[in-house]
């Protein structure tokens, strides 16, 4: 469970980027994190993965309290979470092999667990042949299936998806996010950060809205529209 109660985020420089939030997202959700550039929409992520810390309130992420948490038990919550970025984020002179098990060995995962897992996630996410390939040989939208199996690997209760469909073509879009749609089937928390409208309105999801750092619509729809 993700729980935001009274939170507020101002910077150094003085900007406030989070206003007095308050916001539950339980355990098996599918939700929409949606709002103009500037929103907070980052800020936000950045309180639920430990990144930042509010200025105030309370946040709480797969029962830790991230006012409270020690940096000794980061490594335990941030194994709870999987985090997809726009950019991949994958490392160019490794195998697709070596860029997810990378992800189970700096957490200590066994090594005879590896192999199994990582074929297990290639086969998940629909490229079961491409262990040995590297990740320039793939399209744009293989190289982000391959970032949601790294971020699979350890088998998160929580999947972030920041702007997940950013760098790839309409068509694989769709196909993206019919993946985590289908991901979060199997009972993974999905919460996708976007600003594409059109994909939102093809999925009758949770969607919470947030604008100048308050959140101001929080519902199912198939059809959300904010000002740019």
């Amino acid at each position: 469970m993700i729980k935001f109660k009274e939170v507020y985020k101002t910077y150094e420089n003085g900007t406030k980027a989070i206003r007095g939030i308050n916001l539950d997202i339980d355990d098996g959700e599918f939700v929409f994190l949606v709002g103009p550039s500037g929103s907070g929409k980052s800020t936000l992520v950045k309180l639920i993965t430990g990144e930042i810390c509010a200025t105030s309130g309370v946040v709480e992420v797969n029962g830790y309290d991230m006012t409270r948490i020690k940096r000794r038990q980061m490594p335990k919550l941030r194994r709870t979470l999987g985090v997809v970025f726009q950019d991949f984020r994958l490392i160019d002179k490794k195998t697709i092999f070596e860029n997810i098990a990378f992800a189970m060995r700096i957490v200590g995962a066994p090594t005879k667990e590896i192999r199994p897992r990582v074929e297990y996630v290639l086969d998940l996410v629909g490229l079961p042949g491409c262990a040995d390939s590297y990740p320039l040989e793939l399209s744009g939208g293989e190289q982000q299936r391959i970032a949601i199996a790294r971020a699979l690997v350890n088998n998160p209760s929580v999947i972030i998806a920041d702007e997940p469909t950013g760098n790839i073509d309409p068509a694989r879009s769709l196909e993206i996010m019919r993946l985590l749609e289908q991901i979060n089937e199997l009972g993974t928390t999905v919460l996708v950060v976007t600003h594409e409208k059109e994909l939102v309105n093809r999925f009758a999801k949770r969607v919470v809205v947030i604008d100048s750092g308050r959140l101001v619509g929080d519902g199912v729809s198939g059809y959300y529209s904010y000002e740019e």
